[in-house]
């Protein structure tokens, strides 16, 4: 771009290249909605449309240069920025606004899928620990040797359902297919996948579970314990996870003899099991409510082994207390890290083409 010449006043009129009305029309024309609401937030089109001058003055005169009548000389420069400024936006902008629209998108869907999952779970609280062993077994048929398997949907099949590790878990899987119904069908970008409806159903079952338990200790009051969790709960601890939005979808069953019977094996094959999916003794504790119905009988059993019981009692101590932040904050770290084994996630799912709107400057 020229540099403005400053031997001489500048008139306003349309047809000279430094008025501001002609530089705001020509950033405009070629900015990106995000700029051209800039500019005229700025500058409104009443000011760029006048029949004021610009004066520019050599001797740089203040006196002239912001005489009544006049524009600034400050606001011919900021003009004159704005439209450089295009000139290295324009390139850009037009991919940051899409990747804003996109994110906005996907957590717009993301909180309608939470909102719909909070109701179907608060409804059927029976199958919160079935919600939390489907998340589980899905994910633990991860192999790291093949990179197959993981949390991808294919625990939904009913040959993989019907096998023993998943007895009992039919419900849970009706009603997802229940919930997937009502989602898929107000979704703008496209079905649910079950890989991610799976595992979002066990952070609603996980959420659930915290809230009970503030409720218990408000001597079961349900307002005042909904007061505790939000005060003190972990809700802002899921960052991380909320953004693992868009695991891939498994075709077909995955294969058979990779998940146990958490309940009848024993710690050794637990810790073994875990092991090969990455994850430690610590995670076995935190994970204990997701290993069966019962949680103090599944921790009474990881407690008999010296690795695992300093955590077991960890945890213990910290479901003790109002907000139970060791607990929380471990678990939603390591249900994070199982809920996303082999998975390669598609930030873009779930968008769709946005309604183009004209601007009028």
């Amino acid at each position: 771009m020229a540099l403005l010449p400053s031997s001489s006043l500048l008139s306003s009129s349309s047809s000279s290249p430094f008025s501001a009305a002609a530089l705001l029309s020509s950033s405009a024309a070629t900015a990106s909605p995000a700029l051209q609401l800039l500019l005229h937030s700025r500058f409104p089109r009443s000011s760029a449309t006048s029949n004021q001058k610009v004066v520019l003055c050599q001797s740089c005169d203040t006196s002239r240069a912001f005489k009544t009548g006049c524009e600034s000389r400050r606001t011919l420069l900021y003009l004159s920025a704005a439209t450089v400024a295009v000139g290295f936006w324009s390139s850009s902008s037009t991919a940051n606004a899409a990747d804003l629209i996109q994110r906005l998108q996907r957590d717009e869907f993301l909180t309608s899928i939470r909102d719909t999952l909070k109701i179907a779970v608060k409804e059927n609280r029976d199958l919160v620990p079935h919600l939390l062993r489907l998340a589980l077994n899905d994910a633990a048929t991860y192999d790291k040797e093949s990179k197959s398997g993981g949390p991808n949907g294919s625990i939904r099949f009913s040959s993989e359902l019907q096998r023993p590790e998943n007895q009992g878990l039919q419900a849970a899987v009706k009603l997802l297919e229940d919930v997937k119904k009502k989602i898929d069908s107000e979704s703008k970008g496209g079905p649910l996948s079950w890989a991610d409806l799976t595992q979002l159903a066990g952070q609603s079952a996980a959420k659930r579970t915290f809230l009970d338990a503030a409720i218990k200790k408000c001597g079961g009051d349900e307002n005042k314990g909904s007061q505790v969790f939000t005060a003190f709960g972990s809700n802002g601890q899921w960052g991380f996870f909320n953004k693992q939005f868009g695991r891939s979808e498994s075709q077909e069953p995955d294969p058979e003899g990779r998940v146990i019977l958490w309940e009848q094996a024993s710690v050794p094959e637990i810790k073994e099991k875990f092991s090969k999916l990455g994850l430690k003794p610590r995670q076995i504790a935190v994970l204990s409510a997701f290993l069966g119905p019962s949680q103090d009988a599944i921790e009474a059993k990881l407690a008999t082994d010296p690795e695992v019981a300093p955590w077991v009692e960890k945890y213990q101590r910290s479901r003790e207390t109002t907000s139970q932040t060791d607990y929380e904050v471990d678990l939603i770290g390591a249900f994070t890290r199982l809920s996303t084994l082999g998975q390669t996630i598609n930030y873009e799912a779930y968008t769709y083409p946005p309604k183009k709107v004209k601007l009028k400057l």
